[in-house]
Formats: C-alpha cells, sequence, structure tokens
C-alpha cells in the first residue's frame, strides 16, 4: 500500500514525530505510542499542552512530558503529530487553537496525523481529514461517522492519517506509524523483543 510505505524511501534518516500530552489523557496510549516509537527510531517529543509538568491522565497516572508544546514548537515541523485519546485529553485537544494549527500546518506540510481512542474528534473539532477513513473508540462512533468514512478495524490508514481504537490497539497504532516513517522493516524487527503476537 502507498500510505504504509509513503516514508520507508527515507528510513536512513531519523524521523521525529510530535505526541501531544494533555490532561485526561489515556496514560496507556500516550506511553505505549510513545515507547514503540522510540524503541522504532523515532525520535519523540513528549508535548504537555498548556504545561511542562507532570499531566495527570485518566487514571490518575501522571506523566511528565519532555516539554511544553509551544517550546517543541519552536523545534520546526515534524514527520508525524501523534494525539494519544482518552475522554479528557481529547476534549483538551479538541478546544486547543494552538492543537487545531498544529494539525492543520502539518497535515499541508505533508505529514503524518495520528489519533487514537477518543483522539480522532479532535481531527473532527479543528475539521481535519473530513470525509476520510477513519476509526475511534466505540463510544465516539456516532460523532465521527456524518464527518468520516466510519470503519471499525482496529487501526486504519487513508493515505497520511491513522486512527486506531483504545489501549489495546495501542501497539499496532504504533508500529503502523513506525511503518509509515521508517518503513516496515523497522516496525518488524521490534516485535519479537517485546513478545508480541503475530
Amino acid at each position: 500500500m502507498r500510505s504504509r510505505l509513503f516514508f520507508a524511501n527515507m528510513s536512513t534518516v531519523v524521523r521525529r514525530a510530535l505526541l501531544i500530552l494533555a490532561r485526561g489523557a489515556e496514560e496507556m496510549e500516550a506511553v505505549i505510542s510513545a515507547d514503540v516509537m522510540r524503541r522504532g527510531g523515532i525520535d519523540v517529543t513528549i508535548a504537555g499542552l498548556n504545561e511542562s509538568g507532570p499531566i495527570l491522565c485518566s487514571r490518575n497516572v501522571q506523566v511528565q512530558p519532555d516539554m511544553e508544546l509551544t517550546e517543541a514548537q519552536e523545534k520546526g515541523t515534524y514527520d508525524a503529530v501523534v494525539l494519544p485519546g482518552g475522554a479528557g485529553g481529547a476534549k483538551e485537544l479538541s478546544s486547543s487553537a494552538q492543537v487545531g494549527k498544529i494539525l492543520e500546518s502539518h497535515w499541508k506540510a505533508g505529514k503524518v496525523i495520528a489519533a487514537i481512542c477518543a483522539a480522532p474528534t479532535a481531527l473532527l473539532a479543528h475539521k481535519i481529514c473530513l470525509g476520510m477513513k477513519v476509526t475511534s473508540h466505540p463510544s465516539v462512533k456516532s460523532e465521527m461517522e456524518a464527518n468520516y468514512s466510519y470503519l471499525e478495524d482496529r487501526v486504519v490508514i487513508d493515505d497520511r492519517l491513522v486512527t486506531s481504537r483504545g489501549p489495546g490497539t495501542a501497539f499496532e497504532f504504533a508500529l503502523a506509524i513506525i511503518e509509515m516513517l521508517c518503513g516496515k522493516e523497522s516496525a518488524n524487527k521490534i516485535i519479537p523483543p517485546m513478545m508480541l503476537k503475530d
């Protein structure tokens, strides 16, 4: 598939991903995504929305971002923007004009946009990729299906847009991002050490 091999011919270059962490985010989706992408060779910046200190996530786990989002923006354009879900986190992402501008500029620049669980609602809120194929957590399906081509696959890829369903699909979600940015070989080689099922 063209979408899966979008950046594969440039796999020798270190790719950069911006993961935006908001209060109320689903911590599994944030940490698993960042961890797996880093294992796959992606330079991941975890950026706190509106704060640089520890962020309280949906299950009362605090996650320390690398820096605040405005500081992360100063480092230029990333190869992928990644949005973890969680109902509270998705609302924060949806209501942030800063997030909307980042998503719009990166999409227009030909970069990957990835959102999991409830986070695809932020795409809807900022009118990103309307009409494209997506999935999400079932709890926000009704919000999404009127404006997108909605599927219930565990991970859905449409061109440079990657969406997924929830904590249990976070590994597959992150691996799909690695495959798009670094190629299938980079994704496949980290599966055995993590003891993931085929």
